[in-house]
């Protein structure tokens, strides 16, 4: 090859014309109303925000306050509270930094892909509920028989609007790696040759182990759980903090490769984003909204087809036979939509969530019949 592909991820605004004092004026009362929304919203969710197993559809009558029946992570119990607050800082820096980053290189691909990015959250109840996610119901969280909020098991709590840190992440390691290879490499080598695909087999790798390590953290720190998982592949099996090793921090992937491939530069300078926006008619004369409308569009039907859809099929085949004992939020009802719980010994109140029908391939939770000697997840013992 007689260039090098450009793989370059940042770009300056050099060239634009200098906007006139109209559209300076325009850009502050924009941004002003943009903050006040933001204010708006906020004030909203603070007022609508909740803690603890509150409405009927998961509180369990029979426990009061808070017990756990596990330790945390080192025995500290405030995980919690300490995660919420580094979720606030941190969501005030991204905002902070974003808008630094807009005015200095408006509808940059990665500024706009990591508006993308933040915007599958609008799925999270539903990649909850696929593979059986339970919320620690003390995290500050949406009222939980709102609409779409209710399809999660328990809660759906506030933290995961910090979604761009986590789907994102993976591509800039990944992107270094790559030009560090090709530097070493002549042009006719695998990773000048396949560039999207050594990205992506970059991506799947730094985003397996990133995800495994931060899941399993967060998982002994309780503040969430798989109930179920599927024995094979997976880690700490029948533990409350079991964790499908293979199958979460492989599917987490499908979105993180996407993200992180949309976002290559070719020799021509542009994105593969922008490229595929170049090829839809109606995008070509609004370059930045076509290569935000296809980031959009891909990022959330590779979260709900992929990531989504291969849990879906987890749950509709019961192949996640392994329940995390002891049930450790007992504030809530044990979420059990298929009855092992029960036939653990786990004692209930249980709660088969509200889409226990054909989304879970079968008709309502089944009849069980409890142990007459206890079971493995029983109090008294197997």
């Amino acid at each position: 090859m007689a260039t090098q592909l450009a793989v370059r991820v940042t770009t300056s605004s050099a060239g634009a014309s200098p906007r006139s004092p109209a559209q300076r004026d325009r850009a502050t009362i924009g941004w002003a109303l943009s903050a006040c929304a933001v204010a708006g919203f906020t004030i909203w969710v603070a007022h609508n925000a909740r803690r603890g197993a509150v409405a009927a559809r998961i509180r369990n009558p029979l426990v009061h306050g808070a017990p756990r029946p596990v330790e945390p992570l080192f025995g500290w119990t405030h995980w919690l509270g300490l995660l919420q607050i580094l979720t606030i800082v941190m969501v005030v820096q991204l905002v902070a930094v974003f808008v630094v980053m807009w005015r200095r290189y408006p509808k940059h691909p990665i500024l706009l892909m990591a508006i993308a990015c933040t915007s599958i959250v609008w799925q999270d109840p539903i990649m909850n509920w696929a593979p059986y996610a339970v919320y620690n119901p003390q995290l500050w969280h949406w009222p939980e028989t709102w609409g779409l909020v209710s399809v999660s098991p328990t809660v759906e709590p506030f933290i995961v609007v910090g979604y761009v840190t986590f789907y994102l992440a993976p591509f800039f390691p990944a992107i270094w790696l790559l030009r560090r290879l090709q530097r070493g490499r002549p042009v006719d080598s695998f990773v000048w040759r396949h560039p999207l695909i050594s990205l992506g087999l970059l991506i799947y790798v730094i985003g397996f182990v990133y995800d495994a390590i931060e899941e399993m953290v967060l998982i002994r720190a309780q503040l969430y759980v798989y109930s179920q998982v599927i024995p094979f592949g997976s880690v700490f099996t029948g533990k409350a903090y079991q964790f499908p090793l293979l199958w979460e921090s492989s599917l987490v992937t499908t979105v993180m490769i996407p993200a992180g491939v949309l976002l290559y530069r070719d020799d021509t300078g542009r994105t593969v984003a922008e490229k595929l926006a170049q090829r839809v008619r109606l995008l070509r004369g609004r370059p930045a909204l076509g290569t935000f409308a296809v980031m959009f569009a891909i990022i959330n039907a590779c979260y709900l087809g992929l990531y989504g859809g291969s849990f879906a099929i987890i749950r509709a085949t019961g192949a996640a036979t392994s329940v995390a004992c002891p049930y450790p939020f007992p504030e809530s009802k044990v979420y059990d939509p298929q009855g092992l719980y029960e036939k653990a010994g786990q004692p209930g109140p249980y709660s088969a969530g509200i889409m226990d029908g054909w989304e879970t391939g079968q008709s309502k939770r089944p009849n069980v019949v409890a142990p007459a000697k206890g079971g493995r997840c029983s109090p008294k013992g197997g």
